[in-house]
């Protein structure tokens, strides 16, 4: 891995860097789990679009810019450093768009992802299942075949921007007589369909981030099936692979909030315990350390090897490390960490408390770290199953 930047890798930051500068909002946008923070988020994505960033390494047919790799880190780095607005069609853009890149058939990605780049369409994820949550393979939603349609019934929950979104992916039983990872398919499904019904579910600070969605004999064609009939499986854990992996949470995010934890410490270092300063300056290199390992993660899928079970250190690690440099920030502002930015006696509490809540689910969505644990041990390690 050679960490030294070509000459058309920094005339590409140069130009991510001055079109952030010209473009980012100078406030920060509502919370994109509000209706109104929804659609400024749409709207911020559209901008993008139009510009030519929305996913800089897709083909430039469907939106891209046909960048690799390493282009879309040194997108992320400068995207992050402008402070700009977190995506809120990250659901399609992340994870479902290279999931159709890879399954899609030609007409399916012209349909789909030239409007996932603008978030003229917005996705959310239709995984979990009240009794099917890490464990997927447990789904009972069904998906039967009548003629050139599939009839849905059942419910998902915890489906991440399904509030406002526009359109759901999934896994179905389409087979009634198959358990476990057999029998499975992946769709896609409008959420304005006949048949189907959204209700929002209140997170602790009482936006609706998630929803919970019923299913009642909706009809959706079959061409909505994205890879073979009854291979869905295959197909999800292609995108669980890219939720775990490179693409949902580049090195960026974490070095922006280990950057932001360094000069929060440097304001209140007098104040502090000095085991607050080892806790800081493991998080800093937490988060470089996990930048360096993503290039050179980078550089191995551009040279032609593929991600596996690795990513499932990745997804542990990551997740981890948002949570300790969240604590790390709440113990550093004490008891004003229990402020919202707007309380009389805030002052620098920043956003630093929804950050910390949000962290909390890391370890929990795109698998829990306790499944991902038995997969390093049994895929990785050879370790026999208990």
């Amino acid at each position: 891995m050679d960490l030294t930047f070509t000459e058309a890798e920094k005339a590409f930051r140069a130009e991510a860097r001055a079109w952030l500068e010209a473009h980012v909002p100078r406030e920060p946008l509502p919370s994109f789990d509000t209706a109104e923070g929804f659609a400024a988020h749409r709207a911020w994505e559209s901008t993008l679009n139009a510009g030519g960033w929305a996913m800089v390494s897709w083909p430039k047919e469907y939106g891209g810019r046909g960048a690799n790799l390493i282009e879309w880190l040194i997108f992320e780095e400068e995207y992050w450093r402008a402070g700009a607005p977190g995506r809120v069609n990250q659901n399609g853009l992340f994870l479902l768009g290279p999931t159709l890149m890879e399954y899609g058939t030609p007409e399916q990605k012209g349909r789909f992802l030239p409007k996932m780049a603008s978030s003229e369409e917005v996705w959310a994820q239709g995984w979990s299942e009240p009794n099917a949550g890490s464990d997927m393979a447990a789904i009972r939603a069904t998906a039967r075949i009548d003629g050139d349609h599939f009839v849905l019934n059942g419910q998902k929950t915890w489906s991440s921007r399904a509030a406002f979104a526009d359109w759901l992916f999934g896994i179905f039983r389409t087979d009634p007589e198959s358990t476990r990872h057999q029998g499975l398919t992946f769709v896609l499904v409008p959420l304005d369909l006949e048949g189907v019904t959204v209700r929002p579910i209140s997170q602790l600070d009482g936006e609706t981030g998630f929803a919970e969605v019923f299913f009642e004999d909706a009809r959706v064609p079959r061409w909505n099936q994205l890879g073979a009939l009854g291979k869905g499986w295959q197909v999800a854990m292609a995108t669980a692979g890219f939720e775990r992996g490179l693409m949902l949470r580049s090195p960026a995010r974490f070095q922006a909030t280990a950057a932001r934890l360094v000069e929060l410490y440097r304001r209140h270092a007098h104040e502090c315990d000095p085991s607050v300063r080892e806790a800081v300056v493991r998080a800093w290199s937490n988060a470089e350390a996990y930048c360096l390992n993503t290039y050179k993660t980078a550089t191995h899928l551009i040279t032609g090897g593929s991600i596996g079970a690795e990513a499932s250190l990745n997804k542990i690690f990551w997740s981890e490390m948002d949570v300790q440099m969240h604590e790390t920030a709440l113990s550093i502002l004490g008891a004003r960490a229990e402020l919202k930015p707007h309380a009389p006696a805030a002052g620098d509490v920043g956003t630093w408390l929804d950050g910390f809540l949000f962290s909390l689910a890391g370890p929990i969505y795109a698998g829990t770290n306790e499944i991902q644990r038995n997969v390093i041990a049994e895929r990785l390690l050879g370790l026999p199953k208990s």
